[in-house]
């Protein structure tokens, strides 16, 4: 049997240098575009347009009459079979015009059923939510994990799940994909999956610690074994989540596409973090506290 807390020291070593990557990518997308991430109207504001054509119609087709404005990166959804909703930049009355007026030429008749500016005020209210959503999440887990086991148990879970977090914001941010309000949930349920997956290894541990014919063992070697008696399940688990997010990913359309390519990278790192970063963090503090 693998001794993956033997191995501490490399986990570590890789968790933290993808961490830094990640970091690094967030700070060299700061000075390029002056922005870490690459934020959708929902932080920075912008218009919504709700669009209804006289046939149907296909995201290609709006999104190659957007292009000829600059705004080919705009948010574009179905919304019925002749419905398309666009979330774009701030554009004024006359550019409104204009474009309504390509989309009826280019296309087919068009009708704006709905059209909506979310000012950049809502954007910063909205980023202070998601960060305070964050922070909320973190301390409910500080708690319940340090009521159920104990605080080393916690801070262990909790140093996994920003570890989860940063890397994969940093790889969304690798390849500048939009950000917006679905990316803060994927986000959050990501934390979800990743807390469950690591509990079920903590609940190990603490029964092995009470087994009689486990006495003898060393801390180190009771986490051990109790990784690898959950292993099977671990990976069960995961592969089934990433098949269905795959297949979401895949079938999902353009409004589900984010949300679930941020969901298939968190999940991945999620199910190594459960594994390789919170119980060898847990074994390591374990290990100083016996030495104090």
């Amino acid at each position: 049997m693998f001794d993956v807390i033997k191995k501490t020291r490399l986990w570590l070593t890789l968790s933290g240098s993808l961490v830094v990557l990640a970091i690094a990518v967030l700070l060299f997308n700061f000075m390029v575009h002056a922005k870490p991430l690459n934020f959708g109207i929902d932080f920075t504001g912008g218009t919504m347009l709700n669009l209804r054509f006289a046939k149907t119609v296909s995201v290609g087709d709006v999104r190659r009459v957007l292009d000829g404005y600059g705004l080919g990166e705009s948010v574009i959804q179905k919304a019925g079979e002749n419905d398309i909703l666009i979330r774009t930049k701030p554009l004024d009355n006359d550019v409104r015009t204009r474009l309504l007026g390509d989309f009826n030429s280019k296309i087919s008749q068009t009708e704006i059923l709905e059209a909506d500016v979310i000012g950049p005020t809502v954007g910063r209210e909205l980023g202070n939510q998601a960060i305070w959503a964050l922070i909320l999440a973190s301390i409910g887990i500080i708690i319940y994990v340090s009521f159920r086991f104990e605080f080393k148990y916690a801070m262990a879970a909790l140093i996994a799940l920003y570890h989860d977090a940063i890397i994969t914001t940093g790889i969304i941010a690798l390849f500048w994909r939009q950000v917006d309000v679905t990316f803060v949930a994927a986000i959050l349920t990501i934390m979800g999956y990743s807390i469950n997956d690591t509990i079920v290894i903590f609940d190990r541990i603490r029964e092995n610690l009470k087994k009689p014919s486990l006495a003898k063992k060393k801390f180190n070697e009771v986490v051990n074994i109790s990784i690898w008696e959950t292993m099977a399940r671990s990976i069960n688990t995961v592969l089934t989540v990433l098949f269905m997010v795959s297949c979401l990913l895949i079938f999902g359309g353009e409004p589900l596409r984010e949300f679930s390519l941020t969901l298939l990278v968190g999940f991945a790192i999620g199910a190594y973090s459960s594994i390789f970063v919170a119980p060898p963090l847990l074994a390591l503090w374990h290990q100083n506290e016996s030495r104090k």
